[in-house]
This record gives structure tokens, sequence and C-alpha cells, in this order.
């Protein structure tokens, strides 16, 4: 008879979070991450991201249920039957993009995304962005909001507010995507192999600032920003069968 998972059990300060946990633990027992088989966030999607950044190197499979605002990267919650659901969860492999970004300073700040690296102006002023596909320059100046790049599993969230494309998960592909563009007017973005180098260059840092977020960790006054998928790092995520999230992004293209 197979043994159960060691289950270490994750909760966001929502309270409905913190009592469920209690119960959960109670039912299944808990461990610490360091011990646990797999891993349990309960939560809403920005509290799975912190737990993918805080645990992410330990390379355990990742269960997460929702009890928060936004949960496309979690499952239903249910407390009954959460050991059968376990063994029938089908598997989601991400693999984050590498941030480096370089500031006004000098200091050099990395950072990694699960769903995007985005670069937003500081100020009223619009900024003016030059971006380098494999240090090759493919758009001399992009004026506007920002830009950002995005992985499959994070293409249904601030990218597809600003128009970007939908990416299958599997599809080997990241999408760059710009933010209010006022010129060039008509360029919506592009799809990309996922090893892509992106570098943007911040063309007038200090009477136009800019900013970067990868997912919600922020570095300010940026003039320089490389991305990449990551070669090293891969999380796994499990899913329902009847709610995986490859089901997710693609019925995310049929909301009418």
């Amino acid at each position: 008879m197979a043994m159960s998972p060691r289950i270490a059990f994750l909760a966001s300060t929502v309270a409905a979070a913190q009592q469920a946990r209690a119960q959960l633990a109670a039912r299944y027992g808990d461990v610490t991450p360091e011990d646990a088989d797999v891993l349990c966030p309960l939560g809403g999607d920005g509290f799975m991201l912190q737990t993918l950044h805080h645990f992410g190197n330990m390379a355990k499979p990742v269960f997460g249920m929702k009890l928060g605002t936004v949960g496309f990267l979690m499952n239903h919650y249910r407390d009954d039957d959460l050991l059968q659901r376990l063994a029938l969860a089908e598997p989601a492999h991400l693999r984050p993009l590498e941030m480096v970004a370089r500031t006004e300073s000098g200091t050099t700040v990395g950072s990694l995304a699960y769903n995007d690296v985005s670069m937003l102006r500081q100020t009223r002023q619009a900024a003016h962005v030059g971006i380098d596909l494999n240090g090759q320059q493919r758009v001399e100046e992009l004026i506007g909001d920002g830009v950002l790049v995005c992985t499959p599993a994070g293409s249904t969230a601030y990218n597809y507010s600003a128009h970007g494309p939908i990416l299958p998960l599997g599809s080997n592909s990241i999408a760059l995507t710009p933010l209010a563009p006022y010129r060039p007017r008509r360029w919506r973005g592009a799809i990309l192999k996922a090893e892509t180098e992106v570098r943007f260059r911040v063309l007038d840092p200090y009477k136009r600032p800019v900013s970067v977020t990868a997912d919600s960790h922020e570095t300010r006054d940026v003039v320089e920003v490389t991305i990449r998928e990551s070669r090293e790092r891969q999380v796994t995520l499990l899913f329902d069968p009847e709610h995986n999230l490859e089901d997710r992004i693609l019925s995310e293209q049929f909301v009418f």
C-alpha cells in the first residue's frame, strides 16, 4: 500500500485561508516545506507566486487551492478528498523568466518572474525604450506607458489586459507586449521563442524614469533590463484533471 504524501500547508493572511490551513493540517497532518512531498498553498494567485518565489528552488510539486480573490493558478478549495485529488492530479511544468536590471545608480538587481516582467513609466511622461532581441536592435524607440515580457502561464494576466496574445502551455514561447504604445502606434508586440534574450534600454532615464517589476518585485530608476527564460529553474504545479491549467488557458480565448 502506497504511503500518503507528506503535505506542507501554507496560507495567505486572509482569515479564511488561515482557518482552512488549521482544518487541513488537523485532518492530513502538516510538515515543513523542507520535509514535504508536496506543497499546498491556500490563497489567491498572488500567494501562489509568493510560494513559488520562496520555495521554487526545492523543486517540489505544488497543489494550490483558491481562498483568495484571483485563483487562475489554483484548484477549487475542498477539504474532504485531498489525497485522492493529489493522486489523480495532472502536472504543469513552468519555467520562470530571469530578469537582471541595471539602475541609474549603477547597482544590479536580479529576480525571477513566473508571470511577467513589466517596465512602466514612473512619471507623467511617456517612457522611451529601445528593444534588442539576442543582441540585435528590433525596436529603435518605443514610446508609451511601457512594455512587458510574459510566460505562457502569465499570458492570461497583465499581458492579456494589454491586448497581448494568450500562449499555450508547452509552446516554448514568450510574449513581448507594448503597454499603451504611442510610437510605433500600430505595433502590437511579438511572440518569441522562449530562449530569446530580450533587452530593454531606457533611452532617457533622467527625464523619463522607468521602473521594472518581476511579478511583485519592483526596481525603480532602471537604465537597462535583460530577460531570458531560466535554464536552471522549473516548477511543477498540480491540477485536478477537470480543471487543468492547459484547458483553462485555452478557455480564456473563448470568453465572449
